[in-house]
């Protein structure tokens, strides 16, 4: 077991308006804590300072756009921290993409964002081979950068330390079919982890085990909460039940951030828990029935506590979460917003705002709210109202101002913690010259939240089958978003204006497969 021994106060505050390059400040304060661990290895921060520099370096060595976007195709691993940091002293913005994604789709949102210049591992350079003439870079492994000298930009400050700077560009599904490109600032960053550390405490010798994508907000704000807070993170490729569980038994982890799928895993897979775990956070999507049953009964015995969270991209990870304690006593509930945070539940016609225990539409405002969607007019209009930003998600608020989640984005499908529209996925099915119309669903399941079904109407005369239309979509869609079952009929179920009956084709489905 590694013992940590910290020679700080836990958490410091740091004025972000000093410098985005937050490392540079948690290397003088702490440099000897450990920072991050990645399984045998660890490095402390004065070292991940060092490699930073260095990594710096070699992006100067690269021909920098202009824009200063830097995209980045990346698994889990220590070098993708290094660009976090690295891009973070230089002032660069990381545009980050998801590795599921096929190359078509990676392809879309290197030219929507104009990003000329790429790093990628060896994992995913095959996904950019027909790109176009983008400058594309192997990420040099820290090996390599050890090899380097250290060089002009260690431990100083290029970025201009203004908060609203945007960090990162990270993709969302979109309704139209289309991702969305959200802008994360350091500010974003700065408040949610404030937010979450009033809320759920830090301790100095706090290990985060991080299991989430880089390329995901919810997987780079561990990454910033680490500098802000003193502590260290442990950081895992993928989600290998194997190998987190042996973290979770050797490393004296304290944290684990999980989607529902990741909880319902480690439940069914564990008897007893270790004693240095006090918290699993659960977020990413609504939890079943089910799986908030389980996590109850788990907290009732003693270890570990789950407290379950609400938030999204467009906010820089979370903005509400109840405390362990809350959750024992609310599993339903995500709990109340943040510090700074505010929310109202508003009814969509009318624009009033509900009574307590009312369902209406989500609406948001604070300090980790998004200012806009990049390139995104349209979507701006409709989301943002007099201030407050409208989530789409439906829920309702109890006496005590709790927060419940009915359902999440009207048609939304989440799938393992994955964002899957309908909308993309029906445009691909289309496209096949036997698909007259099909119309894309999600189906309660205990360990995955939902899993995306099609119902499908042919053009008369022709004849496909679900195996065919799988392996016809397999280029544009991810596998998270392709159909895992498929009904053929005749005609889908239609409203009165001659409209797709979605709800009605989402009961049928759940029927047949629920």
């Amino acid at each position: 077991m590694i013992h940590l021994k910290s020679d700080s106060y836990g958490l410091i505050v740091i004025n972000p308006k000093l410098s985005n390059d937050w490392l540079h400040w948690r290397a003088k304060a702490t440099p000897q804590n450990i920072a991050l661990l990645f399984g045998d290895e660890r490095w402390r921060f004065a070292e991940l300072d060092d490699l930073t520099g260095q990594m710096a370096d070699w992006l100067l060595t690269l021909d920098l756009p202009v824009n200063k976007r830097v995209g980045v195709l990346m698994q889990n691993r220590p070098e993708y921290v290094l660009m976090i940091y690295a891009a973070s002293r230089l002032g660069l913005t990381l545009v980050t993409f998801n590795t599921r994604l096929t190359p078509t789709e990676v392809e879309w949102q290197i030219e929507f964002t104009a990003c000329d210049l790429i790093v990628a591992d060896e994992l995913n350079l095959e996904k950019l081979q027909n790109v176009g003439s983008h400058k594309i870079h192997l990420a040099p492994e820290i090996g390599y950068l050890e090899s380097l000298p250290t060089g002009q930009v260690k431990n100083s400050v290029k970025g201009d330390g203004v908060t609203n700077q945007t960090q990162a560009i990270v993709f969302t599904s979109g309704t139209t079919g289309r991702p969305k490109a959200v802008p994360v600032t350091f500010e974003q960053h700065f408040y949610s982890a404030m937010g979450s550390s009033y809320r759920l405490g830090v301790e100095t010798n706090d290990i985060w085990l991080s299991v989430l994508p880089l390329y995901h907000v919810g997987g780079m704000a561990v990454v910033f909460r680490s500098l802000l807070y003193g502590t260290a993170f442990d950081l895992h490729p993928r989600f290998d039940l194997s190998e987190i569980n042996k973290a979770l038994d050797s490393k004296g982890i304290s944290m684990i951030s999980v989607v529902p799928t990741m909880l319902y895993r480690l439940i069914e897979s564990r008897e007893s828990w270790p004693v240095s775990l006090r918290l699993i956070l659960v977020g990413g999507a609504a939890a079943s029935p089910e799986l908030v049953a389980a996590a109850g009964e788990l907290s009732k015995s003693g270890r570990p506590l789950v407290a379950t969270s609400y938030g999204m991209t467009e906010v820089g990870s979370q903005f509400a979460t109840q405390t362990p304690a809350e959750t024992l006593e609310k599993p339903a509930s995500v709990g109340r917003p943040f510090l700074f945070n505010e929310l109202r539940i508003v009814d969509a016609d009318s624009l009033q705002d509900k009574a307590v225990g009312e369902y209406g539409e989500i609406w948001i405002s604070g300090e980790v709210v998004m200012s806009g969607y990049v390139d995104n007019a349209d979507a701006n209009r409709e989301r943002f109202v007099d201030g407050w930003f409208r989530t789409g998600d439906i829920g309702y608020l109890d006496e005590d101002g709790c927060l419940f989640v009915v359902q999440r984005r009207s048609d939304l499908i989440i799938s393992g913690g994955e964002n899957v529209y309908p909308a993309e996925v029906e445009a691909a099915l289309r496209q096949h010259p036997s698909v007259k119309e099909a119309c894309v669903v999600g189906v309660p399941s205990a360990e995955w939240g939902e899993i995306v079904t099609a119902m499908v109407e042919l053009w008369p005369g022709t004849q496909v089958d679900g195996d065919e239309l799988t392996e016809f979509v397999q280029d544009d869609l991810a596998r998270y978003k392709r159909p895992r079952f498929f009904e053929f009929v005749k005609q889908l179920p239609q409203t009165a204006s001659g409209k797709i009956e979605r709800k009605k084709v989402g009961q049928d489905m759940s029927d047949l497969f629920g």
